[in-house]
């Protein structure tokens, strides 16, 4: 009996003393292995793991877009909007480095804040005439409804708009007859709040390149437009009943405007635009067809303009209502510029238009160093019989004829405008370009103001 209870002491004590072996041994080889995981480690670090995918972008080539630039691809890019509408930062992505055919199409809101339309490939508007519907007519590329959103990227939208120009002289009266007559403009806003255009560039369009219509908050900015100089009414940015409007950094070439101000606008801020050719900068034609029009606080400066028609211009109809009020031309750079500095009460785009008594007033205007050459005239005025210009203010205006002025020296043409000129002017004719007001002059402007208010 006392043998046996021996044996299992002496049992147990064994089985004791292996666990504890094992233990240790386990202990060991686990700290040995986590040595050599953390020497491997150090000397050859794991990869980092591959990033997901980003889910607020859509590229339109993901709905079905054939990229060929001959392929209907606007079903594909209305998908991938409707997508991205949906997200908040949403990116509908026209991908470089290829061409996409899209027909008139209409994006609209609401969407989640902070959709961006990339534009990095080339979007083409259909080039054939035939091929638009009477219904689409008016534009071709339509944003309405929408609120903190934004077009930028290093890509191109491309009206090609030759068909609808008509320039060639070649049979240009039966081409014409065959056009319709209403033209497409390439981008339109309508009804649009914080909207940021950026950095792309916009070329060819049937009719006006960039158009805000109804819209607030809006921002243009290092954008290139560009369309031939015979190219007709072919408008670099149109604004109208729009407000709070900066357009800055860009480049503007085109058959008309390089910005068009009309009724319904105020607070716009035109700087640092190279503009040429084109029909320069303008407020109007405002008033046509006896209409009310309303425009105030206007702040254009630091333009250069080459080669255009006008410079600084202000134009309305006669028989018009309202008021033009606060408008400023500050530091235009002026190259072979026909008439640099234009007030036209008298506008008419026919070959002889209705005189008529009516007239938009115009008042608190500063042009104030103007300088370069012109090709025509220094300065047009032409301030309505019945409604006179007032507060028209003449700053340091230094003008001279180009070498290129091929009409000889003609003197400027200042009729029934009131305000005072300041600092050196030239030619001194401008001198005498402005009179000194009287209160009843200004009674009588202030009087075609009151639809304004």
């Amino acid at each position: 009996m006392k043998r046996a209870f021996s044996l299992v002491l002496l049992l147990v004590i064994w089985l004791f003393v292996f666990s504890a072996l094992s233990i240790d041994a386990r202990k060991y080889h686990t700290k040995k292995t986590k040595m050599h995981k953390n020497k491997k480690h150090k000397n050859n670090p794991a990869p980092a793991p591959a990033p997901l995918p980003d889910s607020s972008v859509f590229s339109i080539l993901s709905f079905g877009a054939k990229a060929n630039g001959v392929s209907d691809d606007s079903k594909a890019l209305v998908s991938a909007w409707k997508s991205a509408c949906k997200v908040i930062g949403g990116v509908v992505e026209i991908p470089s480095e290829f061409k996409f055919l899209i027909k008139p199409v209409t994006l609209q809101g609401p969407c989640m804040p902070n959709l961006v339309l990339q534009i990095d490939g080339t979007l083409l508007a259909p080039p054939k005439i035939g091929s638009w519907a009477k219904s689409n007519l008016y534009q071709w590329m339509n944003f309405k409804w929408l609120q903190n959103f934004t077009i930028q990227g290093t890509g191109t939208v491309d009206g090609q708009g030759s068909n609808w120009w008509c320039s060639s002289q070649v049979n240009k009266k039966k081409r014409a007859k065959k056009l319709p007559g209403i033209k497409p403009t390439a981008l339109r806003f309508y009804s649009s709040y914080n909207v940021t255009v950026r950095d792309i560039s916009i070329v060819n369009s049937p009719l006006c390149h960039l158009k805000f219509d109804n819209s607030k908050g809006v921002k243009v900015e290092n954008v290139t437009i560009s369309a031939p100089e015979d190219s007709p009414n072919t408008d670099g940015i149109h604004l109208q009943n729009s407000q709070d409007v900066e357009i800055m950094h860009s480049d503007i070439g085109t058959g008309d405007d390089c910005v068009s101000i009309q009724t319904g606008c105020s607070n716009i801020h035109v700087h640092h635009i190279n503009c040429g050719p084109g029909h320069g900068i303008s407020l109007g034609g405002l008033g046509k067809d006896k209409s009310t029009a309303c425009v105030s606080n206007i702040l254009v400066e630091n333009i250069v303009m080459q080669n255009t028609l006008y410079g600084a211009r202000i134009k309305t109809w006669q028989g018009g209502i309202g008021s033009v009020k606060n408008v400023t031309f500050s530091n235009i750079q002026v190259s072979d510029v026909k008439v640099p500095i234009t007030i036209d009460q008298y506008y008419c785009d026919k070959n002889q238009c209705k005189n008529q008594t009516g007239a938009v007033a115009i008042s608190g205007v500063k042009f104030d160093q103007i300088i370069g050459t012109y090709l025509v005239q220094p300065i047009h005025l032409a301030c309505s019989s019945s409604v006179p210009c007032t507060d028209v203010d003449l700053i340091s205006i230094q003008l001279e004829p180009s070498i290129n002025n091929k009409h000889g020296f003609q003197q400027g043409l200042c009729w029934n405008s009131y305000g005072k000129s300041l600092g050196p002017l030239a030619p001194a004719s401008m001198d005498y370009c402005v009179r000194s007001g009287s209160e009843f002059v200004k009674r009588i402007s202030k009087s075609h103001d009151i639809s304004c208010l």
